[in-house]
């Protein structure tokens, strides 16, 4: 499972022997797999600043989180050819993002622990915004010529009644610069080809004998080539309509059709051209913004710890990878009867939901006895 908990319970004689218990049933019964998870000895400052760098770390750790997202499925449009590969990219320091949590290590030299907490945490708050910005600006460039190409794309697929006839017709095909006649591009179903080749020359006064050609075809249809004299265009197209043979309209423009075509060139090779730059960036980037999300993960048990079990800092962090899905119920349930001396009355109501304790608002999704934060790291899948 790609799913973690991380816990802190005080770091005393009796929780301590807790923490083994707690070692002991989960391993037995193949419920987690547990490590111990380094916290450095950070400066706490006032009880005040704690309770305020609390607020301030969950909104952080939310902001981190919902930037990784983000991060993860740009990864994942931009490899729109090679989604099998993604995994390969979402990486944290150049290992897959399982490992770099299981073996946490603080980085002194970003994030130097010997400075005040809130420093510590407005140095992550700056980082993620900008990675922020700089993500909005470079996924908004390759979206935009994405699209633009997409675009052009789009009009050279579909049928005969709407995809563009540029790449399909060639100056040949025309009667050009002429005073007199045109040509003009009939779409025909295909079960009419042969009442088309008998009518089409009859379908209007002067139509050039033996003036039709196919040209193209699609499943349902063919483009077929017709030249007549100017003035009976618009009698040909009211006759054609009438036997379910449509006229589409276009216009043989050689500047236009090479501007086309240079136009998707030059997006192609844009395109080209950016995407390593911007899968680089993203792997670099992502990288750094889940290492900064550990680090708030690993700030928010430290200021939840000290605040939940006081003065002078004494706690033992520990990371459960539960084993599979089916078990965390009961996973919760050992945490909840080893800890429950850490909070009677919130244990209790935890492990009964059918106790009700008058003028005590529990819910099982943000109150444990223990310090309790989750890492779900399926949601980047």
């Amino acid at each position: 499972m790609s799913e973690f908990w991380l816990i802190s319970a005080p770091g005393d004689k009796e929780n301590l022997q807790a923490l083994e218990r707690m070692n002991n049933v989960t391993s037995k019964s193949n419920l987690s797999h547990n490590t111990k998870f380094a916290i450095p000895d950070f400066k706490v400052g006032t009880l005040d600043s704690l309770v305020g760098l609390s607020d301030e770390l969950g909104k952080l750790d939310t902001f981190a989180e919902s930037l990784i997202k983000k991060m993860a499925q740009s990864v994942v449009e931009v490899m729109e050819d090679s989604k099998g590969k993604v995994h390969e990219n979402l990486l944290a320091n150049g290992v897959d993002l399982p490992s770099f949590v299981t073996h946490f290590e603080w980085d002194m030299a970003k994030y130097p622990a010997k400075q005040p907490l809130m420093s510590v945490v407005d140095t992550l708050a700056k980082q993620l915004a900008q990675i922020e910005t700089d993500l909005k600006s470079r996924t908004a460039a390759y979206s935009v010529l994405k699209a633009n190409l997409e675009n052009l794309e789009k009009k050279s697929t579909g049928n005969l009644f709407t995809r563009t006839l540029s790449d399909i017709v060639s100056k040949e095909d025309f009667v050009l610069d002429s005073e007199y006649l045109t040509t003009l591009l009939v779409i025909v179903p295909k079960s009419s080809y042969a009442q088309w080749q008998k009518t089409y020359e009859s379908l209007s006064d002067m139509v050039v004998p033996r003036s039709t050609k196919l040209i193209a075809e699609d499943n349902e249809a063919g483009l077929f080539t017709v030249t007549l004299f100017r003035k009976v265009t618009e009698d040909f197209k009211v006759k054609a309509k009438e036997n379910k043979f449509i006229v589409r309209e276009f216009y043989y423009d050689e500047k236009e059709i090479k501007r086309e075509r240079e136009e998707m060139t030059r997006l192609l090779s844009d395109k080209k051209h950016q995407y390593g730059p911007l899968l680089r960036w993203l792997k670099v980037n992502f990288s750094e913004a889940f290492i900064a999300w550990i680090h708030i993960k690993a700030l928010r048990v430290f200021v939840e710890s000290v605040l939940r079990y006081g003065l002078p800092v004494n706690f033992q962090a520990v990371l459960l990878q539960p084993q599979k899905k089916s078990a965390t119920k009961r996973l919760r349930e050992v945490l909840n009867s080893v800890f429950r001396h850490l909070d009677e009355v919130a244990a209790a109501s935890l492990l009964d939901a059918s106790v009700e304790i008058p003028g005590l608002q529990l819910s099982n999704q943000d109150y444990f006895p223990y310090v309790y934060f989750h890492i779900d790291l399926s949601l980047l899948d």
